[in-house]
């Protein structure tokens, strides 16, 4: 009797450990690149620009030792409470830019100026949890933009004007410039 209680105990508190970890944070391919143990990695930070407080730049990796290079759109946002502050970022890897191009000339062309009669989404996701997009609201009748830098951090969303679509767009196209 006392093996079985010892038994069901193990396995409960065993359960208990495998669904409280939480899962890491998924990284960019860029990312994976840099963090390779027994590399001499550089890091450029290059600011290309800002919406609100948004701030967008080119990150350049490169291995000095392989002489290889990696680079990657990033979103920096400083998030401030009454009890803290924390700085939310979001990156992308080179191969998504144009997805993410691509599907802001779409809400901007084929979306924003539409109604529904109800509540709608459309939503762009990158490989590690990076959003941008919109909801329509059938009681506000319009279109809320916004971008979310972090998956399932309610923090990290900036709301955003259809306007700031547009200078987002710019920003970007700007930064693959630099890539």
């Amino acid at each position: 009797m006392k093996k079985k209680i010892l038994l069901s105990t193990a396995i409960i508190l065993l359960s208990f450990k495998v669904f409280s970890q939480t899962k890491e944070k998924e990284l960019t391919q860029a990312e994976q690149f840099s963090s390779q143990a027994g590399t001499l990695i550089e890091r450029q930070f290059i600011d290309i620009g800002k919406i609100k407080s948004i701030e967008i730049k080119v990150l350049k990796y490169k291995d000095l030792n392989a002489n290889v290079s990696k680079s990657a759109l990033r979103f920096e946002f400083e998030y401030k409470s009454t009890y803290t502050n924390d700085t939310k970022i979001a990156s992308l890897d080179v191969d998504e830019i144009d997805g993410l191009i691509k599907s802001i000339k779409n809400l901007q062309t084929n979306v924003f100026t539409t109604t529904r009669e109800i509540y709608t989404e459309v939503t762009f996701k990158s490989r590690t949890g990076f959003e941008a997009g919109a909801y329509f609201s059938p009681d506000k009748v319009k279109w809320t933009t916004y971008i979310q830098l972090e998956k399932n951090d309610r923090n990290s969303m900036i709301f955003l004007s259809t306007e700031d679509f547009t200078v987002l767009l710019n920003i970007i196209e700007l930064a693959k410039t630099k890539l």
